[in-house]
């Protein structure tokens, strides 16, 4: 059983959100609380595994919370909820280098927040898997400009997927990775630091210009397209640096994975490995064509480890998929696919 403390100043949230997590059996709702302050008191008394923290309250907000919480030896896991705003998004990231867990991020229309249950849910359960301490890692295991790429899309539910995904990857994979997410304009920042903590290869939000290095991970920054751009070595090699462009969104989404693996194909051709995790839409179905057709590898998620299906059946239905498999094996297939190929 899962016992969480749900921490907002607003009385609709709090009840909403205790409603949603009372719907599995596994997670129980063992207190609530309005402001910091008694949010302090009620860790200390009830002894939570995962609060559920706002950001903005009375008495003592959420950041505060989290500066207290760095004193406590056995603290609980922290999962922000955050509004959509830009405001919120430096909060967020802020709440992130203070130590919280993960985040997630209310519905801009707030009639519908229920929406999110599911979402929560597998967030609230996912949170207590993670290792309390952070990865360490030789600090040169990257540098060299990639010959090889691995590219990963997401969108809902792929978070906690990406956690186990990336955690699983060898530090000293021969390949450049991008992640693609869909994820609102300024919240990137805030992922790539958590996955930092996780993964054996350092990992930061994209930047216009970035060369793909061997042993790095970059996340595509919301709001822009990650575009792959080819770079042709002193040594006549190619490989590829980040172009960010403002074209207008794609599938509704910017970034659109469909950029990153379409462009990407034309740099890197046989020598990609693509993957596909869970995610609403058609947006990656046209991507994975494209570097199917240059020679690369498509992998998806098998369907009963994502939340949703749309992104991964949309390559299904461009008959540009190799491989399903479940995703404590997605890691390993990456590895073995990387070494085959030419580089």
């Amino acid at each position: 059983m899962v016992k969480v403390l749900t921490v907002d100043d607003s009385v609709f949230m709090r009840t909403v959100i205790r409603d949603m997590l009372t719907k599995d059996a596994a997670i129980e709702v063992v207190g609530t609380a309005s402001n910091g302050v008694e949010a302090l008191e009620k860790i200390a008394s009830l002894n939570p595994d995962v609060v559920t923290l706002d950001i903005e309250m009375p008495k003592m907000n959420g950041l505060e919370v989290l500066r207290h919480l760095q004193s406590v030896k056995q603290r609980p896991k922290v999962l922000m909820v955050s509004s959509l705003t830009s405001k919120d998004a430096e909060a967020t990231h802020e709440a992130i280098r203070l130590g919280a867990d993960d985040f997630m991020l209310k519905p801009k229309d707030l009639p519908h927040v229920r929406e999110i249950g599911d979402e929560l849910i597998a967030k609230v359960k996912h949170l207590i898997t993670l290792p309390i301490t952070t990865v360490s890692r030789n600090k040169s295991s990257h540098g060299e400009p990639a010959g090889r790429v691995v590219l990963i899309g997401s969108s809902a539910g792929g978070p906690p997927m990406l956690d186990s995904l990336l955690a699983e990857i060898s530090s000293d994979l021969p390949a450049g990775i991008i992640v693609t997410q869909h994820m609102p304009t300024g919240f990137t920042a805030a992922l790539a630091e958590r996955f930092n903590r996780i993964s054996p290869l350092p990992v930061k939000e994209t930047e216009n210009g970035d060369i793909i290095e061997n042993g790095r991970i970059l996340l595509s920054k919301a709001g822009v397209h990650t575009v792959v751009s080819g770079v042709i070595e002193n040594d006549g090699s190619k490989s590829g640096r980040i172009v960010h462009s403002t074209a207008p969104p794609l599938h509704g989404v910017r970034p659109a994975v469909d950029k990153t693996f379409e462009s990407a194909a034309h740099v890197y051709g046989k020598n990609i490995v693509s993957v596909i995790l869970s995610g609403m839409g058609n947006d990656a179905g046209a991507g994975a064509e494209a570097i199917k057709n240059a020679g690369g590898v498509s992998l998806i998620c098998d369907e009963k480890d994502c939340l949703v299906y749309g992104m991964a059946r949309s390559a299904i239905q461009k008959n540009a998929v190799d491989k399903v498999l479940p995703l404590n094996k997605l890691a390993k297939e990456i590895e073995r696919t990387v070494s085959h190929m030419e580089g």
